[in-house]
């Protein structure tokens, strides 16, 4: 065979630093479409893009040319510092960590809407709860104290 084949998508979230609610209303949608920009610059697919105050989930079709380590550091260092220079918000900045999931292609349109609902979402269920579901639901192992 002469040509690589891959389908990749990923869910991905992380949040503000210390969970502080950072992101406001009148601006998310714009740090939304300059996270699909980096997304884009990366070489991958921005699906959709939401979250809440203090974070952010990304359903993105990403290329092996960067590990997700590479991607995330890439896609928060950038979305960051758009922050600082576009909101004025220097203070800004995300946690170190973050979730990355992987998402199977049939799966693709309910995390779609998943993420597209997150205001009401979390009008149910607190950013921990609904993180740590998504780990227990997973199988990934964690330690709440290095959780927060």
């Amino acid at each position: 065979m002469s040509s690589t084949h891959l389908s990749l998508y990923y869910h991905l979230i992380f949040s503000t630093h210390d969970r502080l609610r950072w992101i406001d209303k009148s601006w998310q949608e714009r740090l939304g479409q300059y996270i699909g920009g980096i997304v884009r610059d990366i070489e991958g697919i921005a699906i959709e893009i939401g979250g809440d105050s203090d974070h952010t989930h990304i359903l993105a079709r990403l290329k092996a040319n960067y590990s997700i380590a590479d991607s995330l550091r890439i896609i928060k260092s950038g979305s960051s510092k758009w922050v600082h220079e576009s909101i004025g918000l220097r203070a800004f900045q995300w946690q170190v960590g973050y979730g990355a999931f992987t998402v199977r292609s049939s799966d693709v349109e309910t995390i779609r809407k998943y993420i597209g609902n997150q205001r009401e979402h979390h009008r149910k269920k607190t950013f921990q709860e609904e993180y740590m579901e998504l780990l227990h639901e997973s199988g990934i192992e964690f330690d709440e104290k290095y959780l927060w």
